[in-house]
């Protein structure tokens, strides 16, 4: 059974799973999926500012607290108890283009040739680290959610704004992904 789990679960038995969450929260609790809340949720319990975006009963968001709690244990759990100690497989094709960027070393799930302290003082490193967590950031509040709150909860409640901000998400994504990192890697 250990060694089940250590795998990667195909997106055919992950995905429903994800899926089912959404209506078990809505059956047993009439609540939405949605992790980015959680920080305003933080924020509005610890900071105590006087800011009309944190002025609001916290306390009935808890339940969203312990969820992500449980995610981050989950995960501890999961990385110290179910980690699989190969190298991540990549595929040959990919390994090559890989390779050109100076990216070689697949022991963990994303490449320490881009994501380590040193690196991080890097124009590269710099720019993947800081300026894309701002971007996702800015994006997520931008967006009025991230997107598991919008492509999992709100295209199940057929929303139209989480359809547009979903094809948004892919949007940029692929663009990212094909025309912009190829060249911050080359930094």
């Amino acid at each position: 059974m250990i060694e089940l789990l250590k795998q990667p679960w195909p997106w055919y038995v992950a995905g429903p799973l994800i899926g089912l969450t959404v209506p078990a929260l809505l059956i047993l609790g009439n609540k939405s999926f949605g992790i980015s809340s959680s920080l305003r949720h933080i924020c509005a319990a610890c900071i105590p500012a006087n800011l009309s975006f944190f002025k609001y009963d916290w306390k009935k968001e808890a339940w969203n607290l312990f969820f992500v709690l449980g995610i981050f244990f989950g995960g501890a759990i999961a990385i110290s108890l179910l980690s699989n100690p190969n190298p991540v497989i990549v595929n040959p094709k990919l390994a090559v283009e890989l390779a050109g960027y100076g990216i070689s070393n697949y022991d963990n799930l994303i490449p320490t040739d881009v994501m380590n302290w040193s690196s991080l003082f890097t124009l590269r490193g710099f720019m993947i680290m800081v300026v894309g967590g701002f971007l996702v950031g800015f994006g997520t509040r931008y967006a009025g959610g991230c997107t598991s709150g919008h492509a999992i909860m709100g295209l199940s409640n057929l929303q139209w704004p989480s359809l547009v901000a979903t094809i948004c998400f892919m949007i940029g994504g692929f663009i990212m992904a094909n025309l912009i990192l190829p060249h911050i890697l080359t930094l």
